[in-house]
């Protein structure tokens, strides 16, 4: 596998993230159940004191869809990662998969939550935008890549590793 190719695809793999993230944030997608799910308890709290309380934790069906259809989306697009960086074994689907989901898992905490979504109107939930400090609360969005989001990413490599092996 050739570095220079895995830096590209570190790049696209980025702006997909982002644009994902900028079309889920877009309208009335930011108040879905599984938009809510991401934003810290006291602003979930805040958002709820005006607005119908939903069930937002891991084990609602909203965000299980959602993370379901994430992770079925994530496994396409880095299986074609894998297949274009010449990964031919297991080893080398799962690490590149692996990899390239603790990439994205970086650069959403450390550009994405903490600079955007701590500082863009856009991300505010309606009813708290007054609540400045709990938007730039690194170590929520932290935690958040450290667990779930190790397993998260566990789950993708899992699968392209698998299927680089089924392929030709």
């Amino acid at each position: 596998m050739t570095w220079w190719v895995i830096l590209i695809e570190m790049a696209v793999f980025a702006a997909l993230f982002t644009a994902i993230v900028f079309t889920l944030s877009k309208g009335d997608k930011k108040y879905s159940p599984a938009s809510i799910h991401n934003y810290p308890p006291d602003i979930q709290e805040e958002y709820f004191k005006t607005h119908p309380r939903v069930e937002v934790g891991y084990a609602s069906k909203s965000v299980l869809l959602a993370k379901s259809c994430g992770i079925l989306l994530f496994t396409g697009i880095l299986l074609i990662c894998a297949r274009i960086a010449g990964a031919a074994t297991f080893g080398q689907g799962f690490w590149l998969a692996f990899g390239l989901m603790a990439w994205i898992g970086l650069y959403d905490t450390c550009f994405l939550d903490w600079v955007l979504f701590a500082n863009l109107p856009r991300f505010r939930l309606e009813g708290t935008e007054h609540m400045d400090k709990a938007y730039h609360q690194k170590w929520f969005h932290a935690k958040g890549m450290l667990f779930p989001g190790i397993i998260f990413a566990l789950i993708p490599a899992l699968l392209v590793g698998w299927l680089v092996t089924l392929l030709p």
